[in-house]
């Protein structure tokens, strides 16, 4: 019996020890910082679209000048014009938009304004992800286009 209650005592004495962490003397323990890598961990498509966002606006150049240029002046035999999409939403977005020979992504911030030219006279695909809502939108452009987005 003296046997079998001296084995339980070390039994228990090592199983306590196991979950210790070995931090005896109580210093604090350093816990890894969580941060959201480059690639991302999620895949909502939201959180795609925030990516794509974040990455276009290292390199996008904005065409705010040209597009007031041509609203504010006659631009009428410029082969151009403008397209301008308010986000009204809280989340960004990236507005993509294809034609013939033409194709753009367009990073617009939430609550802000978006601009580029386009050449007159062609169809163009219009899509963009906000807020997890699929705007799509196939317009023949001749004249300057707006949009106003909200979720």
């Amino acid at each position: 019996m003296k046997k079998y209650v001296s084995f339980s005592a070390v039994i228990i004495l090592l199983l306590n020890n196991c979950g210790s962490s070995g931090n005896t003397k109580n210093y604090p323990v350093r816990k890894p910082v969580l941060r959201p890598s480059v690639t991302g961990s999620s895949t909502t498509p939201a959180a795609q679209v925030e990516r794509e966002y974040q990455a276009l606006m290292k390199t996008y150049k904005s065409e705010t000048s040209d597009v007031l240029t041509y609203l504010l002046n006659d631009s009428s035999n410029d082969p151009r014009t403008a397209i301008t999409v308010e986000n009204n939403s809280r989340c960004n977005m990236v507005l993509t938009i294809s034609g013939n020979n033409y194709f753009k992504k367009v990073p617009i911030a939430a609550n802000k304004i978006g601009a580029v030219m386009v050449p007159k006279n062609q169809a163009y695909n219009l899509s963009g992800m906000i807020c997890d809502a699929v705007y799509q939108k196939t317009k023949f452009i001749s004249a300057p286009y707006e949009v106003k987005l909200s979720n």
